[in-house]
């Protein structure tokens, strides 16, 4: 087929295969399926989820492994409406997730009503833009959508494709315009930030998305130690600074354990550099740390400050390794004692318990995996945990939901993530309740081949929503479930599973579950009030 003779379908494939996207996935419908030939025949492999928000999650898995934007398909009505969680945790957790939905043409919309909805309206307010797609500018509609996804603080970009649009002739010639250029910040800002650093005592770095985003990591690293600042950084940009490094403070934002020894550390510092700090992840905590009458705060972001969450005392609006490059003064490291103190304190108080339980599984599964291993993690009592006790040693080694913090999103992740890399370990950790949600994808797992290994945090109960009603002293209602035999689960779904009631039937499983030719799941059975007083 010569470009002249393309469907509009095969136009907005073709550019997102030169985005680099290699996977989409979804669920067809009748009206989505030129969209999916299209992808096919452009080199872009369609995997077949069982749900829309399951499959959301896979794309975000290989954006995170691929760098480029992940693809959801999703049929008209019911499919579309499936997907609107997961592109609501992309607008948050900054995803670039292009949504492709099939759609009624418009003019039969006009004397039919069985499946007619205004799909565009309802996506935006949870996307950066949505287009509806016209044969005469496909590639202007592909092309926007591929720069509005992945520019500036990504997100996910919606497109709505009528059914004979999809086949309709179309022109294309795929990249329309140049790819924008990182610039460093000049003038007043850019000297007042490298005075004040340049003379800081007891300088802090807080790190965030925008950072990991544009690969700040290895910059972030050598400001660091220039400046001997410790880094604390979200919790879904762990490991941008090596947490095995004497720098580095760990993910902050969630547990009050945690932050009952940060805050005091923050309080005393005298510079404060946030790189690409986004606070969408954060909670209440972490609205105004800081005072920037008294402290001076240097904030590096990808876009200007209309959250409020904190202010700044100098605002540079750049990319945060060409800013950090450029504003980094000739100095000796400072030396700041509380803050060394912090780390200590931070690894002693989240160090592994002696005694079965969450912490311990946590403490299990890390010593016994590679240091290599991939991490995804689900919402709940045990995310909490897990984001404080697991040492991420780079960028993206633990990804879960930060911004909208929605459960069903562990194993998706891990899965998306796996199928790019077949033989790398992946373990995906999860309550017994977001198993549940997600279980009808182990049967993706076993079509896919994939030895992703799922530990599920088995309490019989949504543990941290029955703690909170504990501590409000309020009868148990709606928090507990039955005790179901996961491992029975697996093997019915062709993997392997084993339940595990003690540290050293689990390092069996997870020895077992590193050479097995499939997928295995985990259940790690405890109390429930194994978690009071952990975080």
């Amino acid at each position: 087929m010569g470009e002249a003779m393309m469907r509009a379908a095969d136009v907005v494939a073709k550019r997102l295969y030169e985005a680099g996207c290699r996977y989409a996935f979804g669920m067809p419908g009748g009206e989505v399926l030129t969209l999916i030939d299209a992808l096919e025949a452009a080199g872009i492999e369609f995997v077949l989820a069982k749900h829309e928000n399951a499959a959301g999650f896979m794309a975000e898995g290989t954006y995170h492994r691929t760098g480029a934007p992940g693809i959801l398909v999703a049929t008209v009505g019911p499919g579309a409406l499936n997907g609107i969680n997961v592109v609501e945790n992309a607008r948050e957790d900054r995803v670039p997730l292009i949504v492709l939905t099939g759609a009624i043409d418009p003019e039969e919309a006009q004397v039919y009503t069985h499946q007619v909805l205004d799909q565009p309206q309802v996506y935006r307010p949870i996307t950066k833009a949505t287009f509806t797609l016209n044969a005469g500018s496909a590639h202007v509609i592909a092309d926007k959508a591929v720069g509005i996804a992945t520019e500036g603080r990504p997100g996910p970009v919606h497109i709505d494709v009528p059914i004979t649009v999809a086949d309709t002739p179309a022109t294309g010639e795929g990249i329309l315009r140049s790819a924008t250029v990182p610039v460093a910040p000049v003038g007043a800002a850019l000297e007042a930030a490298k005075a004040a650093l340049a003379v800081a005592q007891r300088p802090l770095i807080v790190a965030g998305l925008d950072a990991m985003e544009q690969g700040a990591g290895g910059v972030l690293k050598a400001a660091a130690e220039r400046l001997g600042a410790h880094v604390i950084t979200s919790y879904k940009a762990k490991g941008l600074l090596d947490e095995a490094h004497p720098l580095a403070l760990g993910g902050a934002g969630l547990s009050p354990k945690a932050d009952k020894l940060i805050m005091p550390v923050i309080a005393q510092a005298d510079v404060i550099l946030c790189v690409g700090y986004d606070p969408v992840e954060m909670r209440t905590g972490w609205q105004n740390p800081w005072n920037p009458k008294t402290q001076t705060v240097i904030d590096i972001t990808s876009e200007p400050n209309h959250h409020y969450m904190h202010q700044s005392t100098i605002n540079i609006l750049g990319h945060c390794e060409a800013s950090l490059e450029a504003m980094m003064p000739d100095r000796a490291p400072a030396d700041w004692a509380e803050a060394k103190a912090l780390r200590a304190a931070l690894l002693e108080t989240f160090a592994a318990p002696d005694t079965w339980g969450p912490g311990q599984i946590i403490a299990t599964c890390q010593d016994a995996l590679p240091d290599d291993v991939l991490a995804t993690c689900d919402s709940g009592a045990h995310r909490i945990l897990l984001s404080q006790m697991w040492q991420a040693h780079f960028p993206r080694a633990l990804t879960q939901s930060t911004g909208l913090c929605t459960m069903g999103c562990s194993m998706p992740l891990a899965m998306g993530a796996q199928i790019v890399e077949p033989e790398r370990t992946i373990v995906s950790f999860m309550g017994d309740a977001g198993f549940l949600m997600t279980t009808g994808e182990l049967a993706t797992a076993a079509e896919r081949g994939l030895k992703t290994i799922f530990v599920v945090f088995v309490d019989s109960s949504l543990a941290l929503i029955e703690l909170k009603q504990r501590q409000r002293q309020m009868k148990n209602a709606g928090v507990d479930f039955g005790l179901h035999d996961y491992a029975a689960i697996a093997n019915a779904f062709g993997g392997a599973g084993a339940t595990v009631t003690s540290k050293t039937e689990l390092e069996a499983a997870l020895e077992a579950a590193q050479e097995a030719g499939t997928f295995t799941v985990i259940a790690a059975q405890f109390d429930r009030k194994a978690y009071d007083g952990t975080f």
